[in-house]
């Protein structure tokens, strides 16, 4: 976990500027990318000897004011000060279950009793765990598939048509497994999925050397559905307490909204498709 510490820290400090943080350059030519080590050592208040030490994976157990330095004069937002903590501290990371995981009946009973958005719940490693009627329409799926989503969205070609922003969405799945990765240390499911991605996918290696980190919680998406056309959804992803990871996400349309009537449009195909219509079933 140190050299994933030092690994963050250094994208962290290549993705700004001196500009961005207001240290002055005097017109002489940079080696590296963003910032230099002495500089984020300068902007945290720590000597680059140490600075060094941290991302070489030398130093250990660093005092909260440290990490709110690092995390300040790294321009970090909460999730990314979160992850930062987690990869600090990884002794006082909770271990989480590590085999498979199931969605609880009265979860899966909520999802399905909403008729009105496409919702789906999904697992810590991106498992589709369950879904109602509308959610599995809505990914093109049968209501018998428990794929898992990470994969789906780099792994299956359908995906880069259903998704209308594909590399902003692509990106985000990549910050959801980062944030995972810290979350549940230990988990070979999960570095396994994120190791056959790495191989299969060099789109996923590249993002994912980038080390986004995000908890993607709401967001508006736009579908470009084969049978319903553009949808344009609001997305709320919520935190199921009793089970850590897990996320029942719904996805609604503005009322009134042509995304709306095409939503409706989608939930009256899968509930009574037309003669001739084929829907997953």
């Amino acid at each position: 976990m140190s050299s994933e510490l030092g690994d963050f820290l250094r994208s962290r400090r290549a993705a700004l500027t001196p500009a961005a943080t207001g240290i002055r350059t005097y017109g002489a030519s940079r080696r590296v990318p963003g910032l230099r080590r002495e500089e984020v050592a300068q902007l945290a208040g720590v000597s680059v000897n140490y600075y060094t030490r941290i991302e070489q994976g030398e130093s250990h157990q660093m005092s909260d004011s440290v990490l709110d330095a690092l995390a300040n004069a790294l321009r970090l937002d909460e999730t990314e000060r979160l992850h930062l903590v987690r990869l600090a501290r990884p002794a006082a990371v909770p271990r989480r279950p590590a085999g498979p995981e199931t969605i609880r009946d009265s979860v899966l009973a909520l999802a399905e009793s909403t008729t009105d958005q496409a919702v789906i719940v999904v697992g810590r490693r991106t498992d589709l765990l369950g879904a109602n009627r509308l959610g599995y329409a809505l990914l093109g799926l049968r209501t018998d598939e428990r794929p898992n989503m990470a994969r789906q969205m780099f792994l299956e070609p359908a995906m880069r048509d259903l998704v209308v922003d594909w590399e902003r969405e692509a990106r985000n799945t990549v910050a959801y497994l980062r944030n995972a990765s810290s979350d549940a240390l230990d988990d070979p499911m999960l570095a396994e999925l994120v190791g056959d991605l790495s191989i299969r996918s060099p789109e996923f290696a590249r993002i994912w050397a980038t080390h986004p980190v995000a908890e993607c919680l709401h967001a508006v998406r736009d579908w470009d559905h084969p049978l319903v056309g553009r949808l344009t959804l609001n997305e709320e992803s919520l935190r199921l307490p009793d089970d850590p990871g897990q996320r029942i996400i719904f996805n609604g349309a503005a009322p009134g909204s042509a995304s709306a009537e095409r939503l409706r449009l989608l939930a009256s195909l899968v509930t009574s498709p037309p003669d001739g219509l084929v829907l997953p079933e």
